[in-house]
């Protein structure tokens, strides 16, 4: 007799199944196909790829030219009519492009830039606020009462998608890089030190109620399985633990248990260094978390490292990622790839929580042997 699991399970289930802690027919494999490879896949500039094509899409395409598993994200536009904004694009040479972004909220304009390449993603030149005076204005557009979403748009991406990965609502990031893309990771590290400490909290408190309601709404409105919580500057290489465990932990725990009390679940990237907050991961109950990078950039190395992730995740969340993606990736060979694969695999062995993927993006440079390989090694 034929069971269910022997029948069908799709890409999307594979990942679904393991930020439940469910197994599979084999560990899902996930490389973090994210700008530079399918830009590359597409064979599109990067300037084409990030302002004109939709990035699910864009996702879609490559997973399938590779058949794997992965996660991808969509970006919710907010809706107010007191706000006006703005968008121009100048040429500035050969290969660059500054795009100048204008918002005007109550009386006060808030101007950001960002450079695009053809050859390389965008960078921000200007944050929106040049000062701390500005700071509250612009937070009160950010967190207006007045804002909404037109949820058509995302709901269309994800039946698009179907099962082919497992897309995902993009929530944004968390407190401190909320603060920091406003004015800049410098300016925000001098901020937290100098700021009255009830004045960042009562911040962070209505950045919490706004994304609880913003999550309620997205559960009301949408199919969506699972939310994705980013990382700019909030992570153990940056702003180190104290400061994350202060200001950021409690944010996350509001996310989880809003996402969690909705029945959905929560994924968060924290890139660099992890180790020592491992154990958070598990205590705050977090579903699924990546890339638990290898060295210089991160501290999950080798067999050792990856066994101490399984003992502290206590088989609460999902480790996703780990292949080193300049040492390994780019530089190694297709067997140095599959030694970790199988690093990975003995590590989590017996485990449905673990999702074979990339410590961060995969570059360009990657020859497509060694994404085979991992691939190839990992559906063994």
């Amino acid at each position: 007799m034929v069971t269910e699991m022997q029948r069908v399970i799709t890409p999307k289930q594979r990942m679904l199944n393991a930020y439940k802690g469910i197994f599979s027919d084999r560990f899902p494999v996930a490389p973090e196909f994210w700008y530079f490879y399918p830009a590359k896949v597409l064979g599109v500039s990067m300037l084409e790829f990030e302002r004109e094509l939709p990035f699910w899409q864009s996702l879609q395409k490559t997973f399938g030219k590779f058949g794997t598993e992965g996660w991808g994200i969509v970006f919710q536009d907010v809706i107010n009519e007191d706000m006006k904004k703005t968008v121009r694009l100048d040429k500035i040479d050969g290969t660059r492009y500054r795009e100048t972004t204008s918002a005007v909220f109550r009386g006060h304009e808030f101007i950001s830039t960002k450079i695009f390449d053809l050859y390389e993603p965008s960078w921000v030149e200007k944050h929106m606020v040049d000062s701390e005076d500005e700071l509250p204005g612009c937070i009160d557009m950010l967190l207006s009462e007045k804002n909404g979403f037109d949820f058509d748009g995302i709901i269309k991406a994800h039946t698009a998608v179907g099962e082919d990965y497992l897309l995902e609502v993009w929530m944004g990031t968390p407190f401190f890089d909320f603060i920091a893309e406003m004015i800049g990771f410098e300016k925000a590290i001098m901020y937290f030190i100098g700021e009255d400490e009830e004045i960042l909290e009562g911040y962070r408190d209505r950045l919490i109620q706004y994304q609880k309601e913003f999550i309620r709404k997205v559960c009301r409105n949408t199919p969506y399985e699972s939310f994705m919580l980013g990382c700019s500057y909030s992570c153990n290489s940056l702003i180190g633990p104290s400061m994350w465990r202060k200001w950021d932990r409690p944010y996350i725990q509001a996310m989880a248990d809003e996402i969690h009390k909705l029945g959905k679940l929560l994924h968060i990237h924290f890139h660099g260094r992890s180790m020592e907050t491992v154990q958070d991961f598990a205590d705050m109950g977090v579903d699924c978390v990546c890339p638990f990078e290898r060295g210089p950039g991160g501290d999950v190395d080798g067999l050792e490292g990856l066994k101490k992730v399984r003992e502290l995740l206590r088989d609460k969340v999902t480790m996703n990622g780990n292949v080193h993606t300049v040492e390994t990736l780019i530089r190694g060979t297709a067997e140095d790839v599959k030694r970790e694969v199988r690093e990975i695999k003995e590590a989590f062995a017996g485990s449905a929580r673990m999702i074979i993927g990339t410590g961060d993006q995969v570059g360009r440079e990657t020859p497509e042997e060694n994404i085979l390989a991992m691939i190839e090694e990992a559906k063994k």
